[in-house]
């Protein structure tokens, strides 16, 4: 009988991603590097932006749509003084406005109404299902449609610079260098419309370098070259540790755990959301969550 050779490890790749590459492209690489079929992402990231994207290989899968939940930090430029289509520069311009009036006391008092938690309407290129149909198809056949707004938290968002521009079309445009942290599904190009919008002029998103998911920051992450090259790959019970909060279980409970009893757990994990489960060794065991004082198990891999 022949023996399975599993060549590629269970864990996370940090990956830069490139502009022009959609997450899916990305993945769709990945499987070729990693030579498996099992690689999914935690959250999407637009073709038109660059930086940190969560790839998860073989049984880190299961931790992906965990992960898709934490917050994320953004790099990017608004250009007020245009609209387009799409609210990025990848879309067709469909307004242009004089904007070199704009003070900097109207922008940060826009931008005071764009922080904490707000109501956000995504942009409708968006990849969100309205009636079980993508945004952006509905959009691209010419449908009229209205997208409902949702919650949001803008936890930071900051002007570092404000740079006086003349676009193509001769129209004199500010572009905003900006930093954003923000909670999972936040639209950075609808806050450069929002923002544009509120100030009279419109605005869209010019650049977008996501610098953090969750834990993993773009130090941490590798071009696709790179990768090509030699595979990284973060073992996944150092992903596990570093995004969730951790709870060792002695070798009784470890047992019980993985044989699907729902263990009693401390109440410093009440509303915790997920929690990482190790034994005493450091093995990681599973991720589980709070549910009336026990352990409700969302994937075992012990």
């Amino acid at each position: 009988m022949t023996q399975k050779h599993t060549i590629t490890p269970d864990g996370l790749v940090i990956v830069d991603k490139p502009s022009g590459f959609t997450s899916h492209d990305v993945v769709a690489k990945m499987r070729g590097i990693a030579k498996t079929r099992r690689v999914g992402h935690a959250g999407t990231l637009d073709p038109m932006a660059t930086g940190v994207l969560v790839l998860g290989i073989e049984r880190a899968t299961k931790l992906l749509g965990h992960l898709a939940l934490t917050e994320k930090e953004y790099l990017g430029t608004i250009r007020l003084g245009q609209t387009t289509l799409t609210d990025d520069a990848e879309g067709e311009i469909t307004s242009a406005t004089d904007a070199s009036k704009v003070t900097r006391d109207a922008i940060d008092a826009g931008i005071a109404k764009l922080t904490g938690d707000i109501m956000q309407v995504p942009s409708k290129v968006s990849a969100i299902k309205i009636d079980g149909v993508r945004s952006y198809k509905r959009a691209r056949e010419g449908e009229e449609f209205e997208i409902p707004a949702r919650p949001v938290t803008i936890s930071s968002f900051a002007v570092y610079d404000v740079r006086d521009a003349v676009a193509a079309d001769g129209t004199e445009v500010l572009d905003l260098v900006v930093s954003v942290v923000c909670s999972s599904g936040t639209y950075i190009r609808a806050l450069a419309r929002d923002l544009g919008a509120d100030l009279g002029v419109g605005g869209h998103l010019t650049a977008l370098r996501r610098t953090r998911v969750g834990p993993y920051r773009l130090d941490a992450a590798k071009t696709l070259d790179q990768l090509q090259e030699k595979l990284a790959v973060m073992p996944i019970a150092e992903a596990a540790a570093a995004a969730f909060p951790r709870w060792e279980v002695d070798s009784k409970r470890s047992r019980l755990l993985l044989n699907g009893v729902r263990l009693e757990m401390p109440d410093e994990y009440a509303g915790a959301g997920p929690v990482a489960v190790f034994d005493l060794e450091g093995r990681f065991l599973a991720l589980v969550e709070e549910h009336k004082g026990k352990a409700k198990s969302l994937a075992v891999f012990g």
